[in-house]
């Protein structure tokens, strides 16, 4: 396979949904699976890694943006983590330390430490820049209550940068476009209306049209929206897309596989 292969397995945010109305977009939280070669790396645990393969010739890594619940949720049920003898490589941002995960998975809240569980798995920090396989992974700090990193993938000459639960200062959005110069595939936080973005600020979540100006901005060949408001329909985010009127805006929908 040459280039990347992007799979969305999980695309909302703050909690999971069911519903008959929220089908199509899905109801499970953050989690994107992206294959480059043989390297199979996963954006934030989410509920939607739950539904993620569990074999893989190469140890996967999942790498997470921040530690906020709907990030990390499905890590706890990803049955990976408990066979026997298969590696799977965590990493956190580097402010919140290896063991912060233990405040969540641990007694009382949980059974057991992720590192308790019957795999290999294997916790690191998030450095600033580094190597998955033949993956370069560069990261930056963005702008969301408690921080939350801004991700960067490069491969044989692609680039995908996934840039969730943001709200770009008007200093930072120069940073994050100068970061994020012309990628191939720009995946950005719309989780707000423009209208509720103006009465959230401070929530650290954007809109279709900030993510249209930042694509604009550093010249991004395509926009995919995610982190999708929990309480929005099938029908409410498929008006959002059509009303965006770029044929290369699209909102992500579960299950979907996107070539880059």
């Amino acid at each position: 396979m040459s280039g990347f292969q992007l799979t969305v397995l999980g695309t909302r945010g703050s909690i999971p949904v069911t519903g008959r109305d929220k089908i199509r977009f899905g109801g499970a939280t953050s989690c994107y699976m992206v294959q480059a070669g043989e390297q199979t790396v996963f954006l934030d645990g989410g509920s939607g890694l739950v539904d993620a393969p569990l074999d893989f010739d190469v140890p996967p890594a999942i790498l997470l943006s921040h530690l906020h619940l709907d990030h990390v949720l499905g890590l706890g049920m990803y049955r990976r983590l408990s066979q026997k003898d298969c590696r799977t490589d965590l990493y956190v941002p580097a402010g919140a330390g290896e063991n912060a995960l233990d405040s969540l998975y641990a007694p009382p809240f949980w059974p057991l430490k992720l590192t308790g569980y019957a795999g290999d798995v294997r916790i690191h920090t998030m450095p600033a820049s580094l190597r998955i396989g033949d993956v370069r992974v560069d990261a930056i700090p963005g702008d969301h209550p408690g921080g939350c990193l801004v991700m960067k993938l490069s491969f044989e000459g692609k680039t995908l940068v996934y840039a969730t639960d943001q709200e770009p200062s008007e200093t930072s959005f120069g940073t994050l476009a100068s970061f994020a110069k012309d990628a191939d595939l720009l995946m950005f936080d719309g989780q707000f209306t423009e209208e509720e973005a103006e009465v959230r600020k401070g929530f650290g979540h954007s809109s279709p049209s900030k993510g249209i100006e930042l694509m604009d901005a550093c010249g991004a060949k395509q926009l995919l929206l995610i982190h999708h408001d929990p309480a929005r329909t099938d029908a409410a985010l498929e008006e959002m897309e059509r009303r965006t009127g770029r044929s290369n805006v699209r909102f992500a929908r579960a299950g979907e596989t996107i070539r880059i």
